[in-house]
């Protein structure tokens, strides 16, 4: 173990790499739940990891046949829910889950439809202020938000969506006493490593650029 960092890699990794070809490139990115409105006015809750932000914009990467991307090119609304790690299984529940029917034909006997996604997943429905779909309460982060565009990715697999964020709610319990910051040391992304859910461990240190007030807890 190297006891500068607590990692159990060693120092000098370059001699011991190997190539390989793993069928995914989740290497630890932050789960997000999706909320948005159906046709008939109820609301879906998606999982996917494939999200990450750009100042007040935030990226998402779909597939094209969910129920999310038939959504948002007409509804462009959305909220996306950050859960807390404990919330894996909730995540875990919507998993193999589609809001969408017919099933597409590459989710049939994998999916099953599902109508009301906030009950399978045991998360409650919360009024959004700016957009219609609601939040997911249980979230100790909301991101109510507008999807500007949507795009095919590079390899024509997928969709790019780029949504302005419009409204940040926060659990107070993360957010640093009388400032707008989240507190790092007390929030913890759910992170999907490889198909395996986790959290964060201990704070290693801090960017330059941060403008976090230091907390002692």
């Amino acid at each position: 173990m190297d006891t500068a960092t607590g990692s159990t890699m060693p120092t000098n990794t370059s001699a011991a790499h190997v190539t390989i070809e793993p069928n995914v490139l989740y290497f630890g990115t932050p789960v997000v739940l999706l909320s948005t409105e159906n046709e008939n006015g109820s609301f879906n809750l998606a999982p996917m990891s494939s999200a990450w932000a750009l100042g007040q914009v935030i990226v998402l990467g779909l597939g094209p046949g969910g129920q999310t991307v038939h959504n948002l090119r007409s509804r462009p609304d959305l909220v996306v829910n950050l859960p807390a790690p404990a919330q894996w299984l909730a995540v875990e529940r919507l998993a193999p889950l589609t809001g969408r029917t017919p099933i597409p034909v590459d989710k049939r006997g994998t999916f099953r439809f599902e109508p009301d996604k906030f009950a399978a997943a045991g998360l409650r429905p919360e009024p959004s202020e700016l957009v219609r779909p609601p939040r997911a309460a249980e979230c100790p982060i909301q991101l109510e938000a507008r999807a500007a565009r949507v795009q095919p990715d590079a390899s024509g697999a997928f969709l790019i969506v780029e949504a302005h964020v419009l409204k940040v709610h926060a659990d107070p319990r993360i957010v640093v006493p009388g400032s707008q910051h989240v507190d790092p040391a007390t929030w913890s992304p759910l992170i999907y490593n490889f198909r395996h859910y986790y959290g964060l461990g201990p704070e290693l240190g801090h960017s330059f650029r941060s403008q976090t007030p230091r907390q002692t807890h």
